[in-house]
């Protein structure tokens, strides 16, 4: 994958080496963050969601200093800017034309161990995350060494992935599929078919970021490259990141019905699918409930 001549838009926030303030209630406490952790990497729930149901129970209140704005000078840094800014000029292409046109999220934060969000405290070892209510991307560069040595997929298409899937949790925001996914898993009669919805929604963010993917070269006009041997990385992060295969790693078995963001199979065949269509249409998952 080459990126380096690519578009910075510096729409990030440095957070790095800054700590967040810790308001009435204090910070997440330990157990708090056993059950962000153990709901991320057990039964894959998101990290985003997880934190606003612990916060809401510490009755704590979090706040952050905020970090240096613009593009940053380092090289992980001015990675993740132009992968944003790519992802910006394809979605609003893409939807400029529909009822919802596409919004630039707010600054995507870079952050080291912990920050401040409106989804309660973040922590680095939830991985990356997007943040509903403040349009955020939240990522701890950390997780890019995780991702190649714990998940064994190194590369970089495989972390601008990551950085895609996120971006597409925001896209479903835009387009109010987000707030009508939260609205039928609630109304939901059990937690496996609330589970089914969660499944759906994170593999349309997958599929999204296969249709980034397809669609970037043309809009950078060549200065962002991706070809199908750079796909494979990003398969290779798909796969390893499914639920069967984290539930296996962390529990030794496999529990179908707790399944939120999908098989490691779904996961490849959803990413594929964008990539190979370019086209959000071909993203309905939800036809497949």
């Amino acid at each position: 994958m080459r990126w380096k001549d690519g578009e910075q838009g510096g729409n990030i926030e440095d957070r790095r080496g800054m700590r967040p303030r810790v308001g009435r209630g204090g910070s997440i406490g330990i157990g708090g963050i056993a059950v962000v952790l153990i709901g991320y990497f057990v039964f894959g729930v998101d990290p985003g969601t997880l934190l606003q149901i612990v916060a809401g129970q510490d009755g704590g209140s979090y706040t952050q200093e905020t970090g240096k704005q613009g593009a940053p000078d380092d090289q992980s840094g001015k990675f993740v800017d132009v992968i944003l800014t790519s992802t910006t000029r394809v979605w609003t292409g893409l939807l400029q034309d529909t009822a919802k046109p596409y919004r630039e999220p707010q600054p995507l934060v870079l952050y080291t161990q912990a920050t401040g969000t409106e989804c309660g405290t973040g922590q680095s070892a939830m991985g990356p995350f997007y943040c509903p209510p403040d349009e955020r991307i939240y990522i701890d560069l950390d997780f890019f060494n995780e991702l190649s040595t714990r998940f064994g997929a190194p590369g970089d298409f495989a972390k601008a992935y990551v950085i895609a899937h996120e971006v597409g949790h925001h896209v479903q925001n835009v387009l109010g599929t987000a707030a009508k996914v939260q609205s039928a898993m609630q109304r939901a009669g059990s937690k496996k078919e609330a589970n089914r919805y969660s499944v759906a929604l994170e593999l349309q963010a997958d599929c999204y970021a296969g249709v980034w993917a397809a669609q970037a070269p043309a809009v950078a006009k060549g200065k962002i490259t991706i070809d199908r041997s750079d796909l494979e990385d990003g398969l290779r992060a798909a796969r390893a990141i499914g639920d069967d295969t984290l539930q296996k790693e962390t529990q030794g078995r496999v529990v179908p019905d707790s399944f939120t963001h999908g098989s490691s199979a779904q996961r490849v065949e959803w990413l594929r699918r964008g990539f190979d269509t370019g086209d959000p249409a071909a993203c309905d998952t939800f036809s497949k409930l």
